[in-house]
């Protein structure tokens, strides 16, 4: 019973841990994607390397996030054909849907309300980059002093990728996931002390 106990509470720390990176805090940021189809991707550069193709639709997303695995992705169904339907093909240019969508009210700094997605067609020279579309549909832009996309269409007004608390967060399947773990090494904490206490009663009862 001692080493089963004992291998218990090695076991503690291990849940509480768990539950320390279920409850991590995330970021709140603008995340960059890609899509092919009807499939968002996290893109692997930056807005002011990527040069996308005429026809290509790449979105942004204002969220709170830990990581690219756990970044929300723009919302919306609308296709190259739909967003350019207006903007005719010409000679030496190409012509990027974009997405923009601004988030929720749960992403949202304090005070602040997100305005609503919308879309839009840049029409740029053929080298230039996402970053040069999106300046050219949805200014002002703000980036920060390495680089990163801070604010589309002057949003937000302040903050640029700030650490943002677990518990402000939205709800979600990761917080629920949180409290499941938390339960867990709850448990757990009582397994041991119950286990310690049933040992310890044997042992005196057994003592001569």
């Amino acid at each position: 019973m001692r080493r089963r106990a004992a291998a218990l509470l090695l076991l503690v720390p291990f849940l509480l841990g768990s539950v320390g990176q279920a409850q991590a805090a995330g970021y709140r940021y603008w995340s960059f994607w890609e899509r092919d189809g009807n499939q968002w991707t996290y893109a692997t550069q930056g807005p002011s390397t990527t040069r996308p193709s005429d026809g290509d639709v790449q979105g942004f997303r204002f969220s709170v996030s830990e990581d690219s695995g756990d970044a929300t992705k723009p919302r919306g169904t609308a296709d190259f054909t739909t967003i350019c339907a207006k903007t005719p093909a010409r000679d030496g240019r190409k012509r990027v849907a974009l997405v923009i969508d601004f988030g929720t009210a749960t992403d949202a700094p304090s005070g602040a309300t997100p305005p609503a997605a919308r879309t839009a067609c840049a029409a740029i020279a053929s080298d230039a980059t996402t970053a040069d579309a999106l300046a050219s549909v949805a200014k002002p832009l703000r980036y920060d002093a390495n680089a990163l996309l801070c604010a589309i269409a002057g949003y937000p007004r302040t903050g640029c990728g700030e650490q943002v608390p677990a518990e402000r967060k939205d709800a979600g399947t990761k917080d629920e996931d949180g409290s499941s773990l938390g339960l867990l090494a709850g448990v757990a904490v009582v397994a041991v002390l119950g286990g310690a206490a049933v040992w310890q009663a044997r042992r005196r009862r057994d003592a001569p």
